[in-house]
């Protein structure tokens, strides 16, 4: 059963406003943001609202053959609920050249993001979900950094944590996109705790897991047995979790990856925390692919995509698979109304103390 099965959607969901940044206009993005509004069903969850050129969605829609409509708008307070909204950032023609990464695939896939962003910050949209971008040809001036993720706690409060989710899994990492030789350096007990706090409080709030079972996978190749290979795990993480379970936390592990996800222990638990990006990445994405959502927690805003990239070498060719991203419409839904339902259960338990 995918993600979407088993979502359950209140009336009137189409007031929540999903902005939309369309990733490289030389990938999949776009057409996989076309493919997931051609069901205008999706319309009735909610208003969405593209970032981009209409020019360039009409050179897509031809090319696609795909009969999307798309509601051009001055700016944010213009926005018609029930309609794909689009608001022109740029009005300059564009080639797009299919598959291929370059500057100026990089350069509008910025200037998209950077208004989405803008008026995300504001509060103009509820959520946002971003399209894939080719990590080399962004970067620029405005944009030294290696992902969405840090992009993103530059521009947002709150210390982000990488999450990819599907119904049955969900894997957090302790250390993002960094160099395999800096992870072990990166890991303190404070980075360890900051994660699961963050982790634990994502899963109550955004979520609404009353008590989370969180699984901590060992840095080291089982777990280091005991300081046979490498001491990271006893001397750091094997502590640092020790102290967080006397605290009332349900954490677990450290757990050896090799064997972790094959044995299907990851069922036994509400969310993992993987160490490094791969270790938790590979096992995600081998038993999701396609079906799961890449959810950027820990920030006062929600941000989501799909667990995949920019599939060069598919694009254009009008078979992307565009469950992903749908599947990362429908997350950011849920999670922005968990977090409005547990903000007014907070608010009126503290009313009730003061009354």
């Amino acid at each position: 059963m995918s993600l979407s099965q088993t979502h359950t959607y209140m009336e009137n969901n189409n007031n929540i406003i999903v902005g939309i940044s369309i990733g490289d206009l030389n990938g999949i993005g776009i057409e996989i943001i076309l493919k997931t509004f051609e069901d205008k069903r999706m319309l009735e969850l909610c208003t969405p609202v593209l970032f981009a050129s209409r020019k360039i969605f009409s050179k897509y829609k031809t090319i696609l053959n795909i009969e999307t409509q798309i509601q051009s708008i001055q700016d944010i307070n213009s926005i018609i609920p029930g309609k794909l909204n689009l608001i022109n950032v740029w009005n300059e023609d564009v080639e797009i050249s299919f598959g291929t990464a370059n500057k100026e695939g990089g350069k509008y896939a910025l200037l998209s993001l950077e208004a989405a962003v803008e008026e995300l910050h504001k509060g103009n949209i509820d959520v946002l979900v971003t399209a894939p971008i080719n990590k080399n040809t962004i970067q620029s001036e405005s944009f030294n950094f290696p992902g969405h993720t840090e992009y993103l706690q530059s521009k947002i409060g709150g210390q982000a944590l990488m999450i990819l989710m599907s119904d049955k899994l969900k894997v957090a990492l302790m250390t993002g996109h960094i160099p395999i030789d800096e992870v072990s350096k990166s890991i303190t007990p404070e980075l360890i705790r900051e994660k699961i706090e963050i982790l634990n409080q994502t899963l109550v709030l955004d979520f609404s897991i009353t008590k989370p079972k969180i699984a901590v996978l060992s840095i080291n190749p089982h777990a280091g047995d005991n300081g046979v290979i490498g001491n990271e795990d006893k001397e750091i993480l094997i502590p640092t979790i020790e102290k967080i379970q006397k605290e009332g936390k349900l954490i677990y592990g450290p757990y050896a990856a090799d064997s972790f996800f094959g044995s299907g222990n990851y069922l036994n638990f509400d969310a993992i925390l993987a160490a490094y990006h791969d270790q938790g990445l590979t096992p995600f994405k081998t038993l999701a692919f396609g079906n799961g959502v890449n959810y950027t927690a820990g920030l006062d805003k929600i941000r989501t995509s799909p667990d995949h990239g920019t599939a060069f070498d598919i694009a254009g060719k009008g078979i992307a698979d565009f469950e992903s991203f749908k599947e990362a419409v429908y997350t950011a839904i849920d999670i922005y109304r968990n977090r409005t339902q547990n903000s007014d259960l907070i608010a009126n338990a503290l009313v009730g103390k003061t009354s």
